[in-house]
C-alpha cells in the first residue's frame, strides 16, 4: 500500500470520526425505532399482553380492507401534493430569477406559509370554508348561491390537498429558486440566440440543471403528505383515513400496539417506495426529453 492510499485513508478515518458524533447519533436513534416497530409488529414489547412472536398482526392487517383503503388514499394525497407543488413553484422560481422592483418582497410572502404551523392553517382554513364559514356567508351575500354549500371534510380530500399544497409550495420555491439562479445567463442566452423558445429551454436546460433539487423537493413534500395527521384530522373525509390516521386509531381506540406497529411499517415502506419512485420517474422524464 503506497503513501497516497495510506494518506486517503487517514483522511476518511478522520473525517467518519469527526461525523460519528452527529450521524451515529442519529443512526441510533432512528435504528432503535424502526428496529422497536419491526419487533413489535411481529408481536414482541406488546404493551397490553404477553409478547411472544407472531404473525398473526401482520395477516390481520394486511387481510383488513381499512388498512388498503388508508394506503392509497394517503399515496393519493402525497403524490398529487407534491407533484402540484413542484409545478406551481418552478414557473415562481423562474419569474423571480432576475431581481427586480418588490421581488424580495413577494418572495418572503410567497414564503410565510412556512412559518404557520400547520394545525393552525387547518384551523384557518376550516374557518373560511365551513358551513357558515366567510367563503360560504360571501357567497350568499353576493346572491351567487341560495343556501350555504358543504364544503368542509370533502369525500375526496381536496380541503387535505389545497393544504399541502399552501404548505408545502414556499418549501419547494426555495430549493428550486436557488437551484434556478445558480443557472448562468450566458447559458439561457446563447440556447435564446439558436433559436431555443421558453419552453425549449425550460425542458433542455432549466430541468436538467436543476434536476437534484426537483428530486428533493418531491421526495421531501411526498414523505411529509403521507405521514400527515393533522390536515387530515382537520379537513380531511370522514369516512377515510390516511395511514397516520388509520395507525393512531388501531393503538388509541383499540389498544391494539403491535397492529399499530404493522401500519407504521407500512407507513414506512409506502414512503420510501413512493420517494423512490417519483425520483426514478422524474430521472427518466428529464432523460428522455433530453435525448
Amino acid at each position: 500500500m503506497n503513501a497516497s492510499t495510506l494518506t486517503g485513508w487517514r483522511k476518511a478515518a478522520i473525517i467518519t470520526l469527526l461525523l460519528l458524533p452527529g450521524i451515529g447519533l442519529i443512526f441510533l436513534l432512528v435504528g432503535s425505532v424502526i428496529v422497536m416497530a419491526i419487533a413489535q409488529s411481529f408481536g414482541y414489547f406488546n404493551l397490553a399482553g404477553e409478547s411472544v412472536l407472531s404473525l398473526d398482526h401482520w395477516s390481520g392487517q394486511l387481510a383488513n380492507r381499512l388498512l388498503w383503503v388508508s394506503v392509497i388514499y394517503s399515496l393519493k394525497i402525497a403524490f398529487v401534493s407534491a407533484i402540484v407543488s413542484v409545478a406551481l413553484a418552478y414557473p415562481i422560481a423562474l419569474w423571480l430569477r432576475n431581481p427586480f422592483p418588490g421581488s424580495a418582497s413577494i418572495s418572503a410572502l410567497l414564503k410565510a406559509p412556512m412559518m404557520v404551523p400547520g394545525l393552525v392553517a387547518a384551523f384557518l382554513f376550516i374557518n373560511i370554508i365551513s358551513f357558515h364559514g366567510f367563503l360560504n356567508e360571501a357567497l350568499v351575500g353576493l346572491g351567487l348561491i341560495s343556501t350555504p354549500m358543504r364544503l368542509q371534510n370533502d369525500r375526496y380530500g381536496f380541503g387535505v390537498m389545497f393544504l399541502q399544497v399552501w404548505k408545502n409550495m414556499p418549501f419547494a420555491l426555495l430549493l428550486l429558486t436557488g437551484a434556478v439562479q445558480s443557472i448562468h445567463s450566458d447559458i439561457l442566452d446563447a440556447a435564446r440566440d439558436l433559436g431555443a423558445g421558453a419552453l425549449s429551454r425550460f425542458r433542455k436546460i432549466v430541468l436538467p440543471l436543476t434536476l437534484k433539487a426537483m428530486q428533493g423537493a418531491l421526495v421531501i413534500i411526498f414523505i411529509g403528505a403521507a405521514g400527515d395527521y393533522s390536515f387530515q384530522m382537520i379537513a380531511g373525509p370522514t369516512k377515510v383515513s390516511s395511514l397516520a390516521q388509520y395507525m393512531y386509531t388501531v393503538q388509541h381506540e383499540f389498544g391494539q400496539w403491535n397492529d399499530a406497529a404493522v401500519v407504521a411499517i407500512v407507513l414506512m415502506t409506502v414512503a420510501l417506495t413512493g420517494s423512490l419512485f417519483l425520483a426514478a420517474m422524474v430521472q427518466f422524464i428529464v432523460a428522455g426529453r433530453r435525448s
